[in-house]
């Protein structure tokens, strides 16, 4: 029996889940007199992002991500082995802290593609690949084999976390992960297919965790309008679809997800009606966050002699912990520990996992929604917004909303005068107004809050995204007489010769 196997089949066995939860109980508790001692209290403000690509070859084919690439400072593998995750380090919020992610995006970026070059591979920024590999994305997505009866997906990173996950997933699924939504019906025997998305993150790390909760909640009502901004993959890969033509192909680009990214990922790993992956909910402390990770239902649990991957001196101290919120997907999340900056702010940290934003085709743009989301998180607060007072139900309708519809949904803003709006212009106007105010009381001069936002603002202007962008080129080529396929693969050639440039520039 191989490491690989065995470690799954460990993981699966109910002794495990009763030691581990045992653990994560203990671990929940230190958290808590962490806690409670202000150990988790930092001197400022500091944001960190992550970004997610896959790999193609020089034809814009899938292809696995060379491992040259993955042993680059700050690239790691995802679950498909055609991803790669590019982060960045730490920094204080403010001019000098933002100048500096970028610089750190762009150049781990540009270190990542010279690599994947000398092995004529190319690294793509976009939400969803729709150009299959060699063989076709169904077989692609659907190839597994069994040992020592462990389900194996043979493009799924060889890691024993990712397996175990898809075993578990399986299990509690009967064998079989289901996907139905416009144009696409599939049944395969992995959770593989979640691999089709791509997303950033940007992090927010809050200085007093007491504040935690005013910005936690704030962030739950940005997620519509901030996603509005940012949609990214309104197709799945392109011979997943009927090759129709004229009339059939309008109707079912008219019936697709401006963000597919989100029902695939929901309906690839959920197993009730009450899945993991959720809109989260609001928090009335910061406790909540750890007691929400301790509660939440355990999927695939490792305990933390069998492996040590990370070399953390504080995460290690709770590393069953942190291996369960891991699973813990919600569009929103805590998280507790960090990065040090320079006697400023040290390891032990609370911060904010902003996940409902799609992978963007450009670092401008990937920077742009970064300094957005922390700035009008921080605006929000200091300003007293009565965005908080938005019900709860109205926030989670409006980002469905927008995940379905785009730029085109109805979402509800509560203005500084405590009026709801859906007004388009009310909305961002305020909203960058908002952003523009934080920005500036973290120490961001004016001129580089405006060149950090212009990418993104330009969008409402334009009442463009890179989503409406490729319904329009598929609607185009489909007119000019392409079946949906050949609408989708033309689209995609163009997307990947445009993306490095901002969005804003392609028109």
């Amino acid at each position: 029996m191989s490491d690989l196997t065995d470690r799954v089949r460990r993981s699966l066995e109910d002794a495990t889940r009763r030691e581990f939860d045992r653990r994560v109980e203990t671990q929940a508790a230190f958290l808590r007199e962490q806690l409670d001692s202000g150990a988790l209290d930092n001197g400022d403000f500091a944001v960190g992002l992550e970004l997610e690509a896959y790999a193609t070859d020089a034809d814009g084919r899938l292809v696995a991500v060379p491992e040259r690439v993955l042993g680059i400072e700050g690239c790691a593998g995802e679950l498909g082995r055609h991803n790669v995750e590019i982060n960045t380090p730490a920094t204080l919020l403010d001019g000098a802290g933002l100048d500096d992610q970028t610089r750190a995006l762009r150049g781990r970026l540009a270190e990542a593609r010279r690599a994947a070059r000398t092995a004529d591979r190319r690294l793509v920024l976009d939400a969803m690949w729709t150009v299959p590999p060699d063989e076709g994305s169904r077989e692609y997505l659907a190839a597994v084999e069994e040992r020592d009866g462990v389900v194996l997906a043979a493009n799924m990173r060889p890691s024993p976390r990712y397996h175990a996950l898809d075993n578990a997933i399986l299990a509690e699924r009967g064998g079989s992960i289901d996907v139905d939504l416009p144009g696409l019906e599939l049944s395969l025997p992995t959770i593989l297919v979640e691999s089709l998305a791509t997303s950033m993150q940007p992090h927010l790390q809050i200085p007093r965790a007491e504040a935690f909760p005013a910005y936690y909640n704030a962030a739950i009502r940005t997620m519509g309008p901030v996603l509005a901004l940012a949609t990214n993959s309104p197709f799945a890969p392109a011979d997943l679809y009927p090759a129709v033509e004229g009339t059939d192909a309008h109707a079912l680009v008219d019936a697709t997800y401006h963000e597919l990214r989100v029902p695939v990922f929901e309906r690839a790993i959920n197993v009730d009606e009450e899945g993991k992956v959720r809109f989260p909910g609001d928090v009335e402390s910061a406790a909540d966050v750890i007691d929400r990770i301790a509660a939440d239902r355990t999927q695939a649990p490792f305990l933390s002699e069998w492996t040590r991957e990370t070399n953390d001196e504080y995460t290690d101290r709770f590393p069953e912990f942190e291996h369960k919120r891991g699973t813990y997907w919600r569009w929103l999340r805590g998280v507790i520990g960090g990065q040090p900056i320079d006697g400023a702010n040290d390891e032990r940290s609370l911060r904010i996992e902003y996940r409902p934003l799609p992978t963007q085709p450009s670092v401008e743009d990937t920077v742009g929604l970064q300094a957005l989301v922390a700035g009008l998180l921080r605006g929000l607060v200091a300003t007293d917004h009565p965005l908080a007072t938005l019900g709860w139900d109205d926030a989670r309708e409006g980002f469905y909303d927008v995940v379905r519809d785009g730029f085109d949904a109805e979402v509800i803003w509560m203005t500084a005068d405590g009026e709801p709006t859906s007004d388009p212009g009310a909305v961002y106007g305020e909203l960058f107004d908002v952003a523009r105010r934080g920005l500036r009381d973290s120490g961001v001069s004016r001129s580089a809050v405006e060149g950090y936002l212009a990418p993104i603002e330009r969008r409402v202007e334009r009442e463009t995204t890179p989503s409406r962008w490729k319904v329009a080129r598929v609607r185009d080529r489909i007119d000019d007489g392409a079946d949906l396929r050949e609408a989708i693969r033309g689209m995609q050639r163009e997307y990947v010769e445009r993306a490095g440039e901002p969005f804003v520039a392609w028109s």
